[in-house]
C-alpha cells in the first residue's frame, strides 16, 4: 500500500512521539526525509538521526530533544505541513515567510537543496515551502 504524503506522515510521527515523551521515533527512510531531518538537527529541534534497517527495510531513527528535568517538555512545540500534494505552495525570494516572528523555522525545497528560511534569504532563492516548525 502506498502512502499519499510520506512527509506529512513524518511530521505526525514526530508530533505524536514528542507529545508522549518518547526519546526516539522510527520512520521509513527516504532521502527527502533525511534532508528535512538534517535541517531540524541543524536548527536544534532534534538531537540527531540515524539510518538503520528493520526487517530488511531502511528506517530513520530520530532522537528527540527535550528541556527541563522531571517535567520534560519537547523542544518541538508544533509542526505544520504547508505545501501538500493537492496544493503546492511556492514563494519567491522576497516572499519567504517568517514563522512565529522569527522564533520558528520554515523549511524550503529550493534549487540549492532543502534549506531553512534564513539560509534561503541569505542565498536569495525561493522555492516550495515544505513546513513550518516552532
Amino acid at each position: 500500500m502506498s502512502m499519499t504524503d510520506p512527509i506529512a506522515d513524518l511530521f505526525v510521527r514526530i508530533r505524536n512521539a514528542a507529545a508522549r515523551g518518547y526519546e526516539t521515533v522510527s520512520v521509513p527512510a527516504s532521502r527527502v526525509k533525511a534532508h528535512i531531518l538534517s535541517v531540524f538537527q541543524q536548527e536544534g529541534f532534534i538531537h540527531h538521526f540515524e539510518q538503520t534497517t528493520e526487517n530488511s527495510h531502511p528506517v530513520l531513527t530520530i532522537h528527540l530533544r527535550y528541556v527541563g528535568g522531571r517535567d520534560k517538555k519537547s523542544v518541538i512545540t508544533g509542526i505544520r505541513r504547508i505545501s501538500k500534494p493537492g496544493r503546492r505552495v511556492y514563494v519567491g525570494k522576497t516572499e519567504i515567510p517568517r514563522v512565529m516572528g522569527g522564533l520558528g523555522v520554515a523549511v524550503l525545497s529550493t534549487s540549492k537543496g532543502i534549506i531553512p528560511d534564513r539560509e534561503a534569504r541569505r542565498l536569495g532563492v525561493g522555492g516550495e515551502v515544505l513546513c513550518h516548525i516552532w
